[in-house]
Parts: structure tokens; sequence; C-alpha cells
């Protein structure tokens, strides 16, 4: 077969499989093989999360696949420069992200790339977001060389295809993988959050807002409305999420806040935000919600961060003085240049925060005080 008559043939393969998805595994087959490589991918990768989606891949072993997705994506040197790359661009990661000499030298090329006895790839952007990329990738390996032009051109005639097809079919849907990571973020908040329609009626809650619920003691959901136990409280609510709808300009950017009372007694806030028509948008299967509601406990005369963080982790003033420097400074050798002190002791109380505070990294420490001092986190 001539490579014309390859060409014609592979890429009437490629969209019979934007109709029946059975078909790509095959399609990735041929594809390397006009290509000129040993194996090909596609996989999405999160920039926020670290984490992998493997959509299809022919000639790399199970085994690598399982290991790539859960351990050696996150350390892969490509990312995230080439989530800049444009659309349908071919490039070689292999100088343009990492030099070939420091690529050799990683964890990623050591563990992942040389065991399979790869060389060289090429891969192009199908589909992109702000924090998401989704590529098409073609290796090869020690027996076939580096790539070179007649691959790259070989491989620049076959990817706005595999892009079209794949778009036909829907194969990739990064809102949904996006929406899938903010849901589990959300999930980690100790404060009830809900989606609500004009109505009230709740779109999406986490889990601390279903518990809520559940327990029946600060807020019900009947009929799968959100309300208060109390009517009048429950009408203020109801009141702002009409607003809301309406894009009613007197909640402002910031919303209001209705003051809720538990059966037990105890005080709990509920802050409403609401949505503009353009987030209300981007929400896709969530834009009938027109507003966010944060339900969190009060808690009166809260003690002031530091204050809170050295009565909750024992620290003493030095630890407390060394741990927002470097939140606000930085490094070891800028908070010892700023306190006047050694680097070495400043090592020394960076030691002992980490045990006290049960962590091992500087951006821990980071994450420590800003949850201390964001009242949804308390």
């Amino acid at each position: 077969m001539s490579d014309l008559e390859q060409f014609s043939e592979l890429i009437g393969d490629i969209y019979d499989a934007s109709l029946d998805p059975s078909l790509w595994p095959g399609v990735f087959s041929d594809a390397r093989n006009f290509i000129g490589a040993s194996a090909a991918t596609l996989a999405s990768h999160d920039m926020v999360q670290r984490g992998t989606t493997v959509f299809y891949n022919w000639g790399i072993a199970p085994g690598y696949e399982k290991i790539y997705i859960e351990s050696c994506s996150r350390i892969n040197p490509f990312f995230p420069t080439a989530i800049f790359f444009d659309l349908e661009t071919v490039h070689a990661p292999v100088p343009e992200c990492v030099p070939r000499n420091e690529f050799c030298h990683s964890r990623f090329a050591k563990e992942w790339v040389a065991p399979q006895g790869f060389i060289d790839t090429l891969m192009s952007n199908l589909e992109k977001s702000a924090i998401s990329c989704a590529g098409f990738w073609v290796f090869r390996r020690f027996n076939e060389g580096f790539a070179d032009d007649e691959m790259r051109r070989r491989f620049a005639l076959v990817v706005p295809h595999v892009r079209r097809a794949l778009a036909i079919g829907q194969v990739i849907d990064l809102k949904k993988v996006e929406a899938a990571a903010l849901a589990d973020s959300l999930d980690t908040l100790p404060a009830g959050m809900f989606l609500v329609d004009a109505f009230g009626r709740i779109v999406h809650a986490n889990l601390c807002g279903h518990a809520m619920v559940s327990e029946g003691n600060v807020l019900n959901a009947r009929g799968g409305k959100l309300g208060a136990l109390d009517p009048g409280v429950n009408q203020a609510l109801l009141d702002a999420f009409t607003a809301a709808g309406r894009g009613d300009g007197s909640m402002g950017r910031k919303g209001l806040a209705v003051a809720l009372k538990a059966r037990d007694g105890s005080r709990y806030v509920a802050n409403v935000l609401p949505l503009a028509s353009g987030a209300r948008r981007q929400a896709g299967v969530l834009y009938s919600a027109v507003a966010t509601v944060f339900v969190y406990k009060a808690v009166l005369d809260l003690a002031s961060p530091p204050e809170a963080i050295a009565n909750e982790f024992k620290l003493t003033s030095r630890e407390l003085q060394v741990l927002f420097a470097i939140v606000e400074v930085g490094g070891v050798p800028e908070v010892a240049e700023v306190l006047g002190v050694s680097a070495e002791t400043v090592k020394t109380h960076l030691g002992r925060l980490f045990d006290k505070t049960r962590t091992s990294r500087q951006a821990d420490l980071v994450k420590l005080v800003a949850a201390f001092s964001n009242p949804l986190l308390r």
C-alpha cells in the first residue's frame, strides 16, 4: 500500500471511530505505524491536581500505564510547559520543555521512559483550558532513532483529523474532569456549601452540606429546597435566592449574611453569594444555580490567627515568629536575614514547626496559616 493509500485509509478509520469509540485502539495502532512510532497515547493532564486521565493508548504496557497514572504523572517534567502550546501544533517536548541532558537525569526518564526503551517523543495539544490539557503523544524506541522531519510531517498530517474526530465523538471533556476535581476540593471544606436556584432548590451540595441537611439541626431540604428551621429566617433566605435570580444589585457582589439558630441553641451564619450570569453559563449543567450558600458555625471572640495557631500547636514565640516569616518572606536564607539569625537556627526552628504541626513542607505551613485566617475553614 502506498503512503497516500495508507493515509487515506487511516483518515477514514479516524472518522469511523468518532461514531464507534471501540475502534479507537485500532486507529491509534495504525496511526503510530503511519507516523513511524512505537507507541501512541491520548491523555489529559490537570495542572492543579497533577492528575492524569488516559483515554486511549497503543504500545504502552498496561503496567506502565498504571505506574504513570498513579505516580509518574506527578513528576513529568514536560508540564506545565506543554499546556501553553497552541492546539494542533507539533512539538518535541525534549528539548522544547526540558533540555535533553537534564531530562535524561530526571526521575521520570529513569523510572518510566528508559525502562520501556523510549528515546524520543512528539506531542500536540488537542484540547486545553486554563488548568488542563489533553494531548496526542507518539513515542519512538532506541532502535528507531530520534524523531526526524518525516515523522513530524506525518504527525502534523494526522493531528487535525484526530482532534476533529474526538470532538465529534465528545471523547475529551475537560470541563467534566475539572468539575470532578472541584467537587472533590469543595468536599474538604468544613463549612456547608450549596448551589441553589432562584427557588431555593439545591443543585449541588458538598459533603458537609449533605451532613447538615441530614442532621436537621440547622437546615432542612423539604422538597429538595434549602430552608432554615425558623420561618422568618427561611423567608429571608428565599428572598435572597429570588434576588440573586433576578440579578438584583441590592445584594452586591459580596452577597448577604443570614443568622441561623440551631435546634440545640448554637448559632450559625449563612453567606449567600450571587453567581453572575457569566459564571452560571460556565457552570454548564449547573446553569440553573443562581447563588452559592456557605453555612458555618458562628464563633464569637475568635482569637487572632497567630494566637490561635500558637495555642493549637503549642508554639513558642520564636517558633511563631519563624512560621510567619516563612509565610511572608520566603525560604530559610531570606528568613535568616530578616530575623538576624543564622540559617542553621532557622532550620532548627523549622524542624520543630514540622514536628508540632505534623507537616513536612514549607508550602504546608503556608496552607496552615491560610486556613486559620479564613473563617470558612475554621
